[in-house]
């Protein structure tokens, strides 16, 4: 026996030993069989996880909120994208759930007044920590809503609210569309000269957030595509090398989308008169539907995959659009993050992480089945500021702390550009997760990468839809073409591991952690890598349900 399997051993006799009588003996593990062959090139593999997202644009500017830009800015520097609604809303820049502001508009005798001063305090925060803007051209100014007299310019919305709620002035198409186009040219031109034309060419400029809904949206689709048409020749006026598209619909858009996608290549453009509108990208949303089943979260893998398999294959129909990139501009188990709930109690702890492991995954594999470019997935989570510890908002950090879930995509950086061949023989078939989700068996799969030095990076997750526990995975991992004796590196975000809510649980989950006690879970949310024995290309391990772990391997 060799010493890697000693301790594990030792502490699980030692478990047996202690358990009452009449204790039912732990489940046995799920032997699993991975092969990797490194010589196998499947294809390259886009960093399409570099994107995220948040409703309150201000929060980027707090403290907590720039740290956790800093975070991100890490990933991948350079390649890293930020989106946020509310950049346009009028206000004083104090953001609240689901809102924010900038007052970048406003009206003096009729004539238009520009304050750049907030919005670029937020664009700054990005650029500072080494990320450009996935800049969403919204909402509507108060100076030029259409709203009805008596709609007022906001609602304010907190958690529990309906989601309707929100619907208020800032949702309605402008009065003036000429208006509105000199905002957004005024607007791009001032982000040329403070950021640099070559800086903004990275951007991509789209138009507000989930047309197709109606408390986003008060107008209708014909307005939408005048109100896209304007913002999108103003921006070319302004740039004319600048990256432009959208819709960023809700979902693979319906017959909104449809509408669009035929507006754009065939019909009169509403702002100059030319056929179509140019579009460099196109976008949409995909969501999960959690539920809540027997005392126990049930997450809806299934339908956030047909959500994107959807999406892609509308565009991919559309001869001159096919070819364009595709972000899936918020990708999510579920809609809203600023809505916690019994059924959203996953986001704290590690089932959000094996998820967003597993889904992920399968986006790449979608993507190539549907012969699409798939250029990024946002994660719609960001962090609220303020509010108590782990109070199950959808975010990547509560007060400062990370959460497991941030360490997934820590995990998504090392992966390497090359995906190579790599099989598990418990992982679930992509049409029966598409079909089903994982409702049965548990899906314990693997993606592998070639690293830019030559090496190999194999992402491993344990994910079930159903939060109940489960017997771990008993991994037996093979890697072709490798002999003799090495020591992999082990990356791992579980339970126990790089989970920093375990820790406060552990803790008795105070409600104001001393500082000793926030030292302490600052270091339980660390990634920590150990070495894993490694003869002849053979490696053992154990994975619990819900777990995520990357294996390294040297050239």
């Amino acid at each position: 026996m060799t010493k890697f399997w000693r301790a594990p051993l030792a502490a699980m006799l030692a478990m047996l030993a202690a358990a009452p009588a009449g204790t039912a003996p732990p489940p046995a593990p799920l032997a699993t069989e991975i092969q990797v062959d490194p010589a196998r090139t499947i294809a390259a593999l886009p960093p399409i996880w570099r994107f995220f997202g948040a409703d309150e644009p201000n929060y980027a500017t707090r403290p907590d909120g720039d740290h956790l830009l800093a975070e991100l800015g890490a990933l991948r520097p350079g390649q890293i994208y930020f989106r946020a609604h509310n950049l346009l809303t009028s206000g004083d820049g104090t953001p609240d759930f689901k809102w924010g502001s900038t007052n970048a508009l406003t009206m003096r005798g009729g004539k238009p007044v520009y304050d750049w001063h907030i919005v670029d305090g937020i664009l700054d925060r990005y650029r500072a920590r080494g990320i450009h803007p996935y800049l969403e051209i919204g909402f509507m100014p108060a100076a030029l809503t259409s709203a009805p007299a008596g709609v007022p310019y906001r609602r304010p919305w907190h958690p529990g609210n309906s989601y309707a709620g929100i619907t208020a002035g800032w949702s309605y198409p402008p009065t003036k569309y000429e208006q509105w186009a000199e905002l957004i040219y005024q607007w791009t031109r001032h982000n040329v000269a403070r950021y640099g034309r070559a800086e903004v060419e990275r951007w991509y400029f789209e138009v507000w957030n989930e047309p197709n809904l109606d408390f986003y949206w008060s107008g209708d689709v014909e307005q939408f595509l005048r109100l896209h048409d304007t913002a999108i020749a103003a921006v070319r006026r302004a740039l004319p090398t600048a990256r432009v598209g959208g819709p960023d619909v809700a979902g693979a858009g319906g017959a909104f989308m449809d509408r669009f996608l035929h507006h754009v290549t065939q019909d009169t453009n509403y702002a100059n008169g030319a056929r179509g509108t140019p579009t460099d990208f196109l976008s949409f949303h995909a969501k999960g539907q959690p539920v809540l089943v027997d005392g126990h979260v049930r997450m809806g893998i299934a339908d956030q995959l047909r959500t994107a398999d959807q999406g892609f294959a509308k565009i991919a129909a559309i001869p001159a659009l096919a070819a364009k990139p595709i972000v899936i501009g918020e990708n999510d188990p579920e809609g809203c993050a600023a809505c916690p709930g019994p059924a959203n109690a996953y986001r704290n702890g590690p089932l959000y992480a094996s998820y967003t492991a597993a889904s992920y995954a399968r986006l790449w594999e979608l993507a190539r089945r549907r012969g699409v470019t798939l250029d990024g997935a946002l994660s719609w989570s960001f962090t609220f500021v303020g509010q108590p510890w782990f109070a199950g908002y959808r975010q990547l950090a509560s007060n400062g702390v990370d959460l497991a879930v941030l360490n997934v995509f820590r995990l998504f950086a090392r992966l390497g550009p090359r995906q190579i061949a790599a099989s598990s023989d418990r992982a679930v078939p992509l049409d029966t997760l598409l079909q089903a989700g994982v409702r049965a068996a548990p899906d314990v799969g693997v993606l592998a990468t070639r690293t830019a030095t030559g090496g190999s990076a194999i992402l491993l997750w344990h994910y079930h839809d159903d939060d109940v526990p489960g017997p771990e995975a008993a991994i037996r991992l093979r890697v072709a073409g490798r002999h003799g004796l090495a020591r992999a590196r082990l990356w791992r975000v579980d339970a126990t591991h790089a989970n920093s809510f375990g820790a406060w649980q552990a803790m008795g989950s105070p409600a104001r952690p001393d500082r000793a006690q926030i030292e302490r879970l600052k270091a339980a949310s660390r990634l920590r890598p150990e070495a894993l024995p490694m003869v002849d290309g053979t490696a053992t391990l154990r994975l619990p349900r819900q777990g995520v772990a990357l294996i390294e391997i040297g050239a």
